[in-house]
C-alpha cells in the first residue's frame, strides 16, 4: 500500500502549488486501497456514482469528519437528494432541471454545498456539460436559485491537446469572476495546473489501473 502514498507524494511534488487541491478519484477502488491515503491525512476524495459513494463512504465519514467528498461524474436529477446529503462538492451541474432539484433539497435538508458548472468545452455530442453559448445564462440562473457555484469544470476532448481547452475554460471562468476551477486528470493534470486549475481529479495515477469488467 505504500505505493499509493508514494504516488500521491510524487504528484504533490510535481504540482508544487498549495493552491491546488488533489481530488483522489476512488471510483471502483475498495476501501482497503483508499484507507492508506485517508490515514495519511488526505481529505479530498471523488466518486462517479451516488450509489457507490453511499455504500463506500457513509461509515467512513462518521469517523473522519474532515473528509470532503466530491461528485465528479454525471448526476441525474432523481439522485439530487442523495447527492446533496452525501457530497460536499458536485463538479457536474449542467442543466436547469438538475440545478432546481439540488436547490430544492438543499433547502429541505438545510445544507449548502459547493458546485462547479460542467462545460462541454469541445462541443462533443457524446459528453455532458452546458454549451458555451448557454453558460452565462445558466450561471446566473444558478445564482438566482442560490446555488454556491465556485467555478467551472471540463473534460476536454481526447485529442492530445488538452491545454488549449484548459486555456479556454480559464478565460470563461474569469469572465464570470469565478476563482476556483476543476480541470485536469491523471494524464493531463500538469497542463491543467499550468493553466490555473485549483482542483485536479486524479485516480489511476494515485491508485493504479482500475480492474476491467
Amino acid at each position: 500500500m505504500s505505493d499509493i502514498i508514494n504516488n500521491f507524494q510524487n504528484i504533490k511534488s510535481l504540482i508544487n502549488n498549495s493552491n491546488v487541491n488533489i481530488v483522489a478519484v476512488t471510483k471502483t477502488f475498495t476501501l482497503d486501497k483508499i484507507k492508506p491515503l485517508i490515514d495519511f491525512g488526505h481529505n479530498h476524495f471523488g466518486e462517479n456514482k451516488v450509489q457507490e459513494a453511499r455504500y463506500k463512504w457513509l461509515n467512513v465519514r462518521q469517523n473522519n469528519p474532515n473528509l470532503q467528498l466530491h461528485m465528479v461524474g454525471k448526476l441525474q436529477s432523481n439522485k439530487a437528494k442523495d447527492a446533496v446529503q452525501l457530497f460536499d462538492y458536485v463538479h457536474s451541474i449542467d442543466n436547469e432541471k438538475l440545478a432546481n432539484a439540488i436547490a430544492k433539497y438543499e433547502n429541505l435538508l438545510g445544507k449548502k454545498n459547493k458546485y462547479f458548472i460542467q462545460v462541454n468545452i469541445g462541443n462533443e455530442s457524446q459528453k455532458s456539460g452546458i454549451n458555451i453559448s448557454q453558460l452565462s445564462d445558466f450561471y446566473f440562473f444558478c445564482k438566482k436559485i442560490s446555488l454556491n457555484v465556485i467555478g467551472l469544470m471540463c473534460i476536454p476532448p481526447n485529442d492530445k491537446n488538452s491545454k488549449k481547452y484548459f486555456i479556454e475554460l480559464t478565460k470563461l471562468n474569469k469572465s464570470l469572476n469565478l476563482n476556483q476551477i476543476s480541470m485536469g486528470m491523471s494524464a493531463d493534470f500538469l497542463d491543467a495546473v499550468e493553466c490555473g486549475s485549483t482542483y485536479v481529479r486524479i485516480g489511476s495515477a494515485i491508485f493504479g489501473n482500475r480492474a476491467t469488467k
